[in-house]
């Protein structure tokens, strides 16, 4: 039951995702990650977890770069089924991973997410009460399992949904960070 809920919402968000240019979607990634920029939590953090974003994500790369200069940024990797940490150290440090095809860091492994201040989390949907609807691969929810860093889901307006359904294994998140909207 709850299974088919979470594929009748990604099936929506997909189809508004769709509607949407990617370079309008890179316009509207500007304000949602000035917001990030602003949290106290976001000040204060000298290590910080982002992804690096798929054409139809809160775009990422501009901010990656921006405060790696600052910080120190960890990017995941798809290693099976869990999410290897690698440390950002530049562009020419990343490369594309066949499956997916997203850009990944060649950079030095972090030990785990325990060391991690902060983390920004992507999602397909997220609701008021801060539950995250990921891709279905648990990824994230693994990794979030283990980790005490305060966890920030950044999303595009369209992809606030009423309520997303979970389950036992979902991890909420400390902040929603939208174009309009922090819950």
């Amino acid at each position: 039951m709850v299974n088919k809920a979470k594929n009748k919402i990604r099936q929506l968000i997909k189809e508004s995702k769709r509607k949407v240019s990617f370079q309008e979607k890179q316009n509207r990634s500007t304000p949602i990650l000035e917001k990030v920029e602003q949290l106290d939590a976001f000040k204060k953090a000298e290590k910080v977890m982002i992804y690096w974003s798929l054409p139809d994500e809160v775009h990422t790369h501009n901010f990656v770069q921006k405060w790696a200069k600052e910080k120190e940024i960890i990017l995941p990797v798809v290693k099976g089924d869990v999410l290897e940490l690698r440390k950002f150290t530049s562009m020419q440090d990343m490369q594309q991973e066949p499956v997916f095809g997203i850009y990944e860091p060649t950079g030095p492994i972090e030990n785990g997410p325990e060391s991690i201040d902060l983390i920004v989390v992507p999602g397909v949907a997220f609701d008021n009460n801060r539950n995250r609807l990921g891709r279905g691969k648990a990824y994230y929810d693994k990794l979030l399992q283990n980790t005490k860093a305060f966890k920030v889901g950044i999303c595009f307006d369209f992809q606030l949904v009423p309520e997303v359904p979970i389950d036992e294994f979902d991890i909420p998140m400390d902040l929603v960070v939208a174009e309009t909207v922090e819950k």
